[in-house]
């Protein structure tokens, strides 16, 4: 595989992106919209991170309207819990848009988010990529986007591997601190594994804080190289790892691993996004 065949690049901006909402506003072709319920949605649509606090004014030079126009539809939002009043005239998003957002975010399936994601970073690899959760000691694949090329890694859906022998798995356990780290690997023998994998639970702990440290693990055995980073939900939470995989032949060269990583990471930010996360690199 030649490096031009990796692709780094992030997609469209999506705060960059009009809304499809703002798109609707704009648009005078549909004679069914409702234009105070339009007004509404743009309205909550006007608040982002960098403008949490906006006031009736700002809503009125925005809609182009006047004040007296609006102030029912603010009212009503305001009653309802999307708006929530601060001072005379001055809003901030109410709790119930908090709500519904996370309501939705935690329904929506993680391999429903990623595999998408992962599909789209096999194909502009052509590397076989992962996604896992942790059980216990374990890391469970639970979805494969498989290279179909005669030189590729190959593991199934549901296998079942110790999370400190792989990538994924150091990842999925960065989320555990030390006490719990002790109580889970108690009666665990860590050395049933040849190296490179951790020997021994100091040794794990360094590997775990150094995987803490970079945000991403560079792990090989049997013949292959695996990287792999983590991905984070809306509330901050580590939910669950990815990773990018292949044959050492085809994993050899450094500069190739560092494309492959970028790649790799700029995968997990758009998933992140999705979930409501952030990236932590």
């Amino acid at each position: 595989m030649s490096d031009s065949q990796v692709s780094l690049s992030s997609g469209q901006d999506v705060a960059s992106a009009p809304t499809a909402l703002s798109s609707l506003a704009a648009s005078r072709e549909n004679d069914y919209t409702v234009p105070a319920l339009l007004r509404g949605l743009r309205i909550l649509e006007m608040f982002s991170s960098s403008r949490k606090v906006l006031t009736t004014n700002d809503f009125a030079e925005e809609l182009g309207t006047s004040n007296s126009a609006i102030y029912r539809i603010v009212i009503t939002l305001t009653d309802m819990g999307y708006l929530k009043k601060i001072a005379r005239n001055t809003y901030e998003l109410g709790p119930q848009v908090i709500s519904l957002g996370f309501s939705y975010l935690a329904s929506r399936d993680l391999v429903e988010v990623v595999a998408p994601h992962l599909d789209t970073l096999r194909d502009q690899t052509t590397m076989s990529c992962h996604l896992s959760v942790r059980e216990g000691t374990d890391a469970i694949y639970l979805y494969r986007a498989f290279a179909a090329q005669r030189m590729s890694v190959n593991i199934p859906i549901g296998s079942r591997l110790p999370c400190h022998v792989s990538a994924m798995g150091r990842i999925l356990l960065t989320v555990l601190g030390e006490d719990e780290l002790q109580q889970l690997y108690r009666q665990i023998r860590l050395d049933d594994y040849p190296p490179p994998a951790p020997q021994n639970l100091p040794a794990l702990k360094d590997a775990i804080e150094e995987a803490r440290r970079q945000g991403w693990v560079e792990s090989r055995s049997d013949y292959a190289t695996a990287i792999a980073t983590g991905l984070y939900d809306h509330t901050g939470h580590l939910v669950g790892a990815i990773n990018i995989s292949g044959p050492d032949a085809m994993m050899a060269d450094e500069r190739r691993r560092l494309l492959l990583r970028g790649a790799l990471m700029d995968c997990a930010r758009h998933i992140n996004h999705e979930l409501g996360g952030l990236h932590r690199r």
